[in-house]
C-alpha cells in the first residue's frame, strides 16, 4: 500500500460525506465523486490507483470483472452491513478486504409512512396549489378502518405494521416464508398474496430484492388491487414490473403509486414514470437522514483506520 492512502468516497450525491466524519484523522488523499459512473469502463477508469473505495449503498455495482481490473485496490467499505451489488466472494480471492457499518430500518419506516400520507391526502397537489396562489384542489383518502398489506414481514415491513396499528388499520401481509403464527405475534394476519393485493386498501413493499423477489410483483397482481388502492415500494424498484406499473397507473388501474425506488437509478430526467399524474416519487431517499449518514461515515472512517492498522472490522462475508 501506498505511504498515504488514496480514498474515494463514491457516490455522494449530495456532496455531504466529509461532513458527517472526520476524515482529517485519516491522513489521506480523499476525493469525493458526486456523481454516479456512466458504466463499468469509466468505474475502471476513475477509480484505478484508489487504494480504498467506499461505497453507498448499491450505488455503484462491483462485479468480480470490475474488482479484478481495480488492480491498487485493498479495501473496499461499504455502508450497510451488507451490499448485494459487491461480489464479496471475488474480492476476498482477489485479497481485498470489504466491511461495512452500522445501520437501522426506522428512517426507511419513517418515509414509508410519509409517502402513504402523501399519497393518501395528495399532498403534492394541495403544496403545489398552495405555492401558486391557489386553495383547496382535491378530496382526501382516510386511512382509519383501512387495510394494510405488507408484502414481506421483516423487521422494517413489522415497523410498518405497528404504525399502521396506530393509524386504526388492519395489517395482512405475505410473503413467501411467512407463517400464519410468525404474522399473529406481531398483530398481523397472514394470507395469501392473491388475497393481499386485492384485499389492501395500502399495499407496501418490504422485501429483499433477489432471483427469487425479482419481478414478483407483476401485471395479474396490480390489476387485482382495488381501483382505490394506494402501492408504495420503498425497497427495489425492480421488484415490481416497471412496465407493468407503468401502463396500471396509465389506464388508472389503481389510485396512485408512491415509489422511491426504481431500476435504474438515479431516474432519468425524461423517465415516463416521471409523467404520471398519480405517481408520487422520491428519489431513493428513504434512508437518507442526517442521523444515519453520521453512522456510515463515521463507521467508515473507523474501518479505515482499523484496516491500515491490521485488525478490520465489521467484514463482510
Amino acid at each position: 500500500m501506498t505511504a498515504r492512502m488514496k480514498i474515494a468516497i463514491l457516490d455522494d450525491y449530495q456532496n455531504v460525506a466529509t461532513s458527517f466524519a472526520d476524515w482529517d484523522t485519516l491522513d489521506a488523499e480523499t476525493v469525493v465523486f458526486t456523481q454516479p459512473f456512466a458504466d463499468t469502463d469509466e468505474v475502471v477508469r476513475r477509480l484505478a490507483g484508489f487504494d480504498v473505495l467506499v461505497a453507498m449503498r448499491e450505488r455503484t455495482p462491483f462485479p468480480a470483472g470490475v474488482l479484478a481490473r481495480l488492480t491498487n485496490l485493498r479495501l473496499l467499505v461499504s455502508t450497510g452491513p451488507a451490499n448485494a451489488a459487491i461480489d464479496v466472494k471475488a474480492a476476498r480471492d482477489l485479497g481485498i478486504t470489504v466491511c461495512g457499518t452500522g445501520y437501522f430500518s426506522h428512517p426507511t419506516a419513517e418515509h414509508t409512512w410519509a409517502l402513504i400520507l402523501g399519497a393518501a391526502r395528495n399532498l403534492l397537489d394541495e403544496a403545489s396549489s398552495m405555492r401558486t396562489g391557489g386553495w383547496q384542489v382535491s378530496i382526501g383518502t382516510g386511512l382509519h378502518g383501512k387495510t394494510l398489506g405488507l408484502l414481506g414481514l421483516g423487521g422494517l415491513g413489522t415497523q410498518v405494521a405497528h404504525i399502521g396499528r396506530a393509524f386504526g388499520m388492519t395489517p395482512i401481509a405475505w410473503s413467501q416464508n411467512l407463517s400464519a403464527e410468525k404474522a399473529a405475534e406481531q398483530g398481523v394476519r397472514a394470507v395469501t398474496k392473491e388475497q393481499l393485493f386485492a384485499q389492501s386498501d395500502v399495499l407496501s413493499i418490504h422485501l429483499v430484492l433477489s432471483n427469487r423477489t425479482r419481478g414478483l410483483v407483476g401485471a395479474a397482481d396490480l390489476r387485482s388491487m382495488k381501483p382505490t388502492a394506494i402501492l408504495v415500494n420503498t425497497s427495489r424498484g425492480p421488484i415490481i414490473d416497471e412496465d407493468a406499473l407503468f401502463e396500471t397507473l396509465r389506464e388508472g388501474r389503481i389510485h396512485r403509486a408512491a415509489i422511491d425506488v426504481f431500476d435504474t437509478e438515479p431516474l432519468p430526467g425524461g423517465h415516463r414514470l416521471r409523467s404520471l399524474p398519480n405517481a408520487l416519487l422520491t428519489g431513493h431517499v428513504a434512508y437518507v437522514t442526517r442521523e444515519l449518514y453520521e453512522t456510515f461515515y463515521q463507521d467508515a472512517v473507523e474501518d479505515i483506520a482499523a484496516f491500515r492498522a491490521g485488525a478490520p472490522l465489521r467484514l463482510m462475508e
